[in-house]
């Protein structure tokens, strides 16, 4: 009886080593936030407009984004020297997870809420920056954080 007792202790602890084995993972970082990076284009003479607009309404919407919490942080990166084809300036988001529809809506009618104005508005505003500026390209990345 003593046997078939250490025998079934025995198998239960081989049934918990096993999964904790599989756990253990050798990985040396975790994922951390979401990197939105936005590539954008600055037309020949516009830098200043462009730079007016950034530090004006958009840079209030990151700020308003982050004291939300739906992004960590916000960057404006300039290509010093950019090779034919490439960006002028990289526009950089933070953000610590993917939302639902449902989470994704709501966040649309607080924003829009706080426009103050129409999507025929907002979308014409857009289509005036697009005149000396113009969205080269999108690029989504993960910061990857290292274990404790």
């Amino acid at each position: 009886m003593l046997k078939s007792g250490l025998a079934a202790i025995g198998a239960v602890a081989m049934a918990f080593s096993i999964p904790a084995l599989a756990q253990d993972d050798p990985y040396p970082f975790d994922g951390g936030d979401y990197v939105s990076v936005t590539g954008i284009d600055i037309s020949d003479g516009a830098d200043l407009k462009y730079a007016l607009w950034l530090a004006g309404e958009w840079r209030a919407n990151e700020d308003f984004a982050v004291s939300q919490g739906w992004t960590t942080r916000y960057e404006i990166l300039i290509n010093e020297y950019p090779r034919k084809g490439e960006p002028d300036v990289y526009l950089v988001r933070y953000f610590p997870k993917f939302v639902d529809n449902a989470e994704g809506d709501r966040r649309r009618q607080v924003m829009m809420a706080r426009y103050k104005r129409t999507e025929e508005k907002l979308q014409e505003e857009s289509a005036g920056r697009a005149t000396y500026r113009e969205v080269n390209g999108n690029m989504l990345l993960r910061k990857m954080e290292w274990k404790k």
